[in-house]
């Protein structure tokens, strides 16, 4: 069994990002710039942000933190938003989920600039995804498990099993894309999905983004299957996956820990967002 490390993996990519942003200051440009815009007091919302904007700081992104009250209007929230989409210095926004229930996600998500859409949650940038074009603003999470996949030398996902457990928009629809993409036989399972230990069983890589700890077992899981866990659930102040690690790590041939397995590698998926968006300007 092999560990996918994380945290290895996506200081291997903020180092390459920092070693970019050094040059171009070298040649007098400008750094690129991200936002993020947090509303209310959400705790795990304010450790993300602050993990964010601490990961621009490492690699030398400027950064803005717009924090907003919980009682904020939408209009008032979109006028921030219109802000960043006509600021020079701001290459990036994401605002960070979720908001409290008085304002609309998906209309404030839509409302960032496609170009600056960071986070790659709007129906442009995923509609790209479908149609094949991995090299634009993708979903970070699923660009960082593909860039963990990728680094498994010994296998071509080309005809493979892949069962995705969950079928969010910010994981399960656009990993789904890219393992589809790839030539994978990809299976999208749910909560309600009847016979899932059946299915599960079958592939060759799991995805388990469902969000209930520990959900897969070691029953569900055949010999040498490779497991990516994108689950963080916390139960008494401690971080679950949404695999049993310890027993389903006895099968794997290669399995993603919690921490430090799929979450490192999506901050540092977003700041390579970050750079692509600065460098789509032509900047």
């Amino acid at each position: 069994m092999t560990i996918l490390d994380g945290k290895k993996h996506s200081e291997e990519i903020l180092n390459d990002i920092k070693i970019q942003v050094e040059e171009l200051e070298k040649i007098g440009k400008r750094k690129p710039g991200l936002a993020v815009i947090i509303v209310g007091e959400n705790p795990a919302s304010k450790i993300y942000v602050n993990s964010k904007v601490k990961a621009c700081e490492k690699v030398g992104i400027y950064s803005e933190k717009i924090t907003l009250p919980e009682n904020i209007t939408q209009e008032e929230i979109l006028k921030e938003i219109d802000k960043l989409n006509n600021s020079e210095k701001i290459d990036g926004i994401l605002v960070q989920l979720p908001l409290p229930k008085h304002l609309d996600e998906e209309k404030i998500c839509n409302a960032i600039s496609t170009e600056k859409d960071v986070d790659g949650f709007k129906a442009e940038n995923l509609g790209k995804l479908v149609l094949g074009k991995e090299e634009g603003l993708v979903p970070c999470t699923p660009q960082g498990i593909m860039y963990l996949l990728d680094t498994i030398k010994d296998i071509n996902l080309y005809g493979m099993n892949a069962v995705v457990i969950g079928r969010s928009n910010i994981v399960g629809k656009p990993i789904a894309s890219f393992l589809i993409n790839r030539g994978a036989t990809t299976v999208v399972c749910n909560s309600k999905t009847k016979n899932i230990e059946e299915i599960i069983k079958e592939a060759d890589i799991i995805i388990a983004a469902l969000g209930k700890a520990k959900f897969v077992t070691e029953n569900m899981v055949k010999e040498g299957v490779i497991v990516i866990d994108v689950g963080i659930n916390r139960i008494d102040g401690k971080l679950y996956g949404d695999v049993d690690f310890e027993n389903v790590s006895k099968k794997s041939s290669y399995i993603t820990p919690v921490p430090g397995g799929v979450g490192p590698m999506t901050i540092a998926m977003l700041l390579n967002n970050t750079i692509k968006a600065y460098k789509g300007k032509g900047v």
